[in-house]
């Protein structure tokens, strides 16, 4: 970070853990997942389970956010070992990575963010599906491309291949998580229950959790950016209600706010917004832009540049 907006208090205070409040989330993801799986076998209607699948790739969604969370160490201070077991059990496993890969990954795009170092960067650069602006048939072609299975199984195969290359796990570990997939297995082949692993598993994952990732990943680097300014390089999105659910679980919209206070974790980013649009000099050159399907679109497709957002 090359400047401060906020004092130094403000930020050590925003950067108290409270670990409770992020076991609450992990039980919220995991409780909205059986609910939406329940209420779609007892519906047993097609609009049902596709709203199923909707939601349930909305909470994978949160899972990946909230793996974001233990990347920077922001469950508990102590303990790290046991802080990644339970990331690992809970979220990173069951959406097919895990803590450690992801953590290099990502730290290295926190330390050279948007610049050819940034392995995040390196990877989409160029890439069509990162290229802006762009037209409105692309972008409806690329979000089909999700919803058909093709664009994420491009996706699935880049992260193995890049998150394989950063696995540095011992042989324990590895037949740990082997280990895990496995006794699912034995579940699903035990209680007959294959096919609504396949349905309400399988599905939204390749289809939903991939899609929103790509919007997000959107959201947070690409269209209308201002590359030569750090207030202008990555981009937070002040989201309408219902858009929280999918595009925003967890306040990861608040990804400027991230980028210059890492340490503050995802329950306190709405503070740090609040505190630091009392800085004109903020509020200046912040890329703020109101809405995922409303300002992301216009900036994306259009190239326009975001409309101020005073709070």
């Amino acid at each position: 970070m090359s400047e401060s907006y906020i004092d130094s208090p403000t930020v050590k205070r925003l950067s108290t853990l409270t670990p409770w409040r992020t076991a609450v989330a992990i039980a919220f993801d995991w409780a909205v997942i059986i609910a939406a799986i329940v209420i779609s076998q007892w519906a047993g209607n097609i609009p049902v389970y596709l709203l199923a699948v909707a939601v349930i790739g909305g909470r994978m969604h949160g899972f990946g956010v909230l793996l974001h969370e233990f990347a920077h160490y922001r469950f508990i201070d102590k303990r790290k070992d046991l802080s990644d077991w339970v990331c690992d059990l809970l979220l990173s496993w069951p959406i097919l990575t895990t803590i450690g890969a992801y953590r290099r990954n990502h730290l290295a795009h926190h330390r050279y963010t948007n610049t050819d170092k940034d392995p995040d960067w390196v990877i989409k650069l160029g890439n069509r599906k990162f290229t802006f602006p762009q037209s409105w048939q692309h972008g409806v072609l690329t979000m089909l491309s999700y919803l058909f299975v093709v664009g994420s199984i491009i996706d699935v195969f880049s992260i193995a291949r890049r998150l394989g290359a950063l696995e540095q796990q011992p042989l324990s570990y590895r037949l740990a998580r082997l280990g895990f997939y496995i006794a699912w297995a034995v579940i699903f082949t035990l209680t007959g229950t294959w096919m609504g692993f396949l349905l309400y598993w399988a599905v939204p994952y390749l289809t939903t959790f991939f899609l929103l990732m790509h919007i997000r990943s959107v959201a947070e680097h690409f269209g209308s950016m201002d590359y030569s300014h750090e207030l202008g390089s990555t981009r937070s999105v002040m989201p309408f209600y219902w858009e929280r659910a999918f595009f925003a679980p967890h306040n990861v919209n608040y990804h400027l706010e991230h980028h210059l206070y890492p340490s503050v974790p995802f329950y306190n980013l709405p503070a740090l917004h609040r505190a630091l649009m009392q800085n004109p000099a903020y509020v200046a050159r912040a890329h703020n832009t109101r809405g995922y399907t409303v300002g992301l679109v216009r900036e994306t497709l259009s190239g326009a540049q975001p409309a101020p957002i005073k709070a």
